[in-house]
């Protein structure tokens, strides 16, 4: 658990649905560290940091569980060039290549959520959840840059014109 999410309690729910979340990013981002054509092996191998590792099996998140999420962490990867098109289209001023790998993880995983979630993951909820990640990953203006770019691509996805 964060030093953030420890003075903010949160819903049980909300808690272990975060640590799925966490664990998912802390998979793109490790695989950031990698030549493209070792990403999909390297996936296999990865692990999250123990704290968060203990967090899970306190949780009691079946072996399963931990499979299906690595298994999203290798669609999302594999769907990069994609996303990273996307978010280039909208990112003014910069580039997915330029960007850090934190906020680079956090736009993927959401906007990944965003395309081909969004049955079960609403928009605003992947926004809000990408951007309190960066809060606690990123960089002073992360948090902003996230928020940004991930609205600009809402609105070039068509996805808030229901919106007052």
């Amino acid at each position: 658990m964060t030093e953030l999410e420890k003075e903010n309690p949160v819903d049980p729910k909300v808690a272990a649905y975060r640590q799925r979340r966490r664990f998912v990013f802390e998979q793109l981002f490790m695989c950031q560290f990698y030549p493209p054509e070792e990403v999909d092996g390297q996936l296999e191998n990865l692990v999250c940091n123990e704290d968060l590792m203990e967090e899970l099996e306190e949780n009691d998140l079946p072996a399963e569980d931990v499979a299906a999420l690595k298994e999203k962490a290798a669609r999302i990867m594999a769907c990069r060039e994609e996303l990273d098109a996307r978010i280039d289209e909208v990112a003014t001023g910069w580039k997915t290549s330029r960007m850090g790998r934190t906020e680079l993880s956090l736009l993927r995983q959401a906007l990944y959520e965003m395309l081909y979630e969004s049955d079960t993951v609403p928009y605003r909820v992947a926004i809000n959840e990408a951007v309190e990640m960066a809060k606690i990953y990123g960089e002073k203006d992360a948090p902003g840059f996230v928020n940004g770019v991930l609205g600009r691509l809402v609105r070039s996805m068509g996805l808030a014109e229901d919106e007052p």
